[in-house]
Parts: C-alpha cells; sequence; structure tokens
C-alpha cells in the first residue's frame, strides 16, 4: 500500500511510459547555410560553430541527403551571396542563391519540407535588416515591400513555408498579402514573432557574414528586459496572419515560450540559436559538461515550456545518433 504522498519508484521502462515531454524527429528543423560559389566542391567550416558548414548547392545537397536518410523532415535555408549592395537585392533575385538552392533541393527531396529565412541582413552591404538611409536609419516600409518581394521568390522556387526574421513592423501582412495575390494562399508563414536584441547571435553573424557595419539592430530588434511586450509583437503578427509563430533565442527566455503558449493558439516554435549551440559545444569539447546529457535537457526544457517545433544546429547530430526518431 503506498502511502500519501509518497514518489513512485519507477522502472526504467516505467519512467519512459510516464515521460510528459518527448522530443521526435518530427519536432525538429536543421538549419543549413548555402553559398554562392563556383567551387562546386565547396564545404567550409565555420569556426565558432564546430560542425557547421557554409556549403555550395552540390555539397549542400550531399549535406542534406546524409541527414534525410537519417530521418530529417524538415530545413530551413540561409543564403549567402557573392556580392552584396545597399537594396539587398540578392534576396529577391529570380537565380539568387536561396532560389537556386530550393529548385535543386524540390527535385531532389520532394517529401522534404523546406523553409526558408525571409530577411536582407545577409545581403545587404551594411548588414541591416533592411534598406537604411543616408543617415543610417532603417526605412520600414520600404522594406516590408522588399520583404514580400523575397517570400514571393522564394515559394516560387519551391519554399513550402517562409519565415520573416527581420522585425519590420507590417511585413507580415504584406507578405501574406502578396502570398495571396499571386495564388499560393495555402503557403505558410513562421513568424520570427519574438525576437531579441540578443548576444547568443554572435556565431551566427559570422556563419552569414551579416554582422551590422554600423549601429545595432536594438531599434528593431526586442529588448531582452521586456516580457509584455512579446504578447504584443506575438498578438500583432498573429492578426497579420502569421500561421506559427516564432521565439527566438530559445534557451534565455522559457518564460516567453510559457508565456505565449498560454494567451495564444497558434502553433509555437523556438531556435535554439548560434551562440546556444556554440556554448554547449565548446563545453563538451573542454569535458566541462555531458555534452549530450545537456542538449537533450536544453531541448526538452524547450518543449516543456510550449514549443511545438525547435529549429536547431544539433538537429542533424541528433538524428545522426539516433538521439530522436
Amino acid at each position: 500500500m503506498l502511502h500519501r504522498g509518497r514518489r513512485l519508484r519507477a522502472t526504467p521502462v516505467l519512467r519512459e511510459m510516464l515521460r510528459e515531454t518527448r522530443l521526435s524527429a518530427a519536432d525538429m528543423i536543421m538549419l543549413y547555410f548555402v553559398e554562392e560559389t563556383d567551387d562546386k566542391a565547396y564545404r567550409r567550416p565555420i569556426d565558432s560553430m564546430p560542425g557547421q558548414f557554409r556549403y555550395s548547392i552540390d555539397e549542400l545537397e550531399k549535406a542534406v541527403a546524409r541527414d534525410v536518410d537519417k530521418g530529417l523532415r524538415s530545413c530551413m535555408l540561409f543564403g549567402i551571396p557573392s556580392a552584396k549592395d545597399a537594396a539587398g537585392s540578392g534576396a529577391y533575385a529570380e537565380n539568387g542563391i536561396v532560389q537556386q538552392a530550393l529548385r535543386r533541393l524540390r527535385v531532389k527531396f520532394p517529401s522534404l519540407y523546406l523553409i526558408t529565412d525571409v530577411c536582407l541582413c545577409e545581403y545587404t552591404d551594411h548588414g541591416h535588416c533592411g534598406l537604411v538611409t543616408s543617415e543610417g536609419e532603417v526605412q520600414n516600409d520600404a522594406s516590408v515591400q522588399l520583404l514580400a518581394r523575397t517570400a514571393l521568390s522564394h515559394v516560387q522556387a519551391g519554399a513550402d513555408m517562409v519565415a520573416p526574421s527581420d522585425m519590420m513592423d507590417g511585413r507580415v501582412l504584406a507578405i501574406r498579402e502578396n502570398l495571396d495575390k499571386n495564388g499560393f494562399v495555402n503557403s505558410p508563414i513562421m513568424s520570427y514573432a519574438v525576437k531579441y536584441a540578443s548576444a547568443f547571435y554572435g556565431p551566427f553573424r559570422e556563419a552569414a557574414g551579416s554582422a551590422p557595419q554600423f549601429g545595432d539592430r536594438k531599434t528593431y530588434q526586442m529588448d531582452p528586459a521586456n516580457r509584455r511586450e512579446a504578447l504584443r509583437e506575438a498578438a500583432a503578427d498573429t492578426e497579420e496572419g502569421a500561421d506559427i509563430l516564432m521565439v527566438k533565442p530559445a534557451g534565455c527566455y522559457l518564460d516567453i515560450i510559457r508565456d505565449l503558449r498560454q494567451s495564444c493558439t497558434l502553433p509555437l516554435a523556438a531556435y535554439q540559436v548560434s551562440g546556444e549551440y556554440a556554448i554547449i559545444k565548446a563545453a563538451g569539447r573542454m569535458g566541462w559538461i555531458d555534452e549530450t546529457a545537456v542538449l537533450l535537457e536544453s531541448l526538452i526544457g524547450i518543449k516543456r515550456a510550449g514549443a511545438e517545433l525547435i529549429l536547431s544546429y544539433f538537429t542533424s547530430e541528433l538524428l545522426h545518433r539516433g538521439l530522436v526518431s
């Protein structure tokens, strides 16, 4: 007879049966960097993100093939153009690097769910997420039109979903209207609705070559100290037509994920960003932590907080090591 309040002594099998939060391959989205280059064998390691690379389209196809063979269901693409300009024209060029990669992957992997990051920062020579004036001020409305153009070009090239990450006001509505007008009424938008001006983005900016050449992004990304603002941003993007909301970064913002899970009914995604990846990798390589245990605990924490989907650079490793299925 169990005494009142006695903790259940579960065997490993029972513990697995009673687990409240689970990770699966269907939860995880892999992130790839594809670079415009004439070198088909190009595969450049990203120093601050051990195990991650900038790929040519040919090498990207090989990497994706290996991951699909291990059960990859979905991925997101980030493009690195061969040339940049003030208008970020490579983002919406018909034959831009992401557009080329989408066409290749769409044919090669018809069942793989393809998502694209929609932003200008990787394509502008100044590194900001929108157009800027001569005084360095971001032009919101003009940028939104180019973001909508970029999203349409991605869907036309084969993207299943677009994910605007720029944090310009009104961009979700503009993208939704442009997609609908061109017949893509069923193409969903995963909005980076709650994107903080975080110090955890450093390795990504090295990987994508997208660090701002002047100023910072604090005027259009969120203050890490703000919690209620997240609810307002999420509500605005929901009203504009977002289908999925994202919180970025994930690890330091579990309270935000929980707040959104309790206040809205849209699916939630969380982005375990480059700095989170780099910290776990570095500590693991130094032997200061059990890397696998910390990784799994961090992902479970994100799921437990309320995210249905997780974007993580660890996705490929999880699949190849059989840590998710």
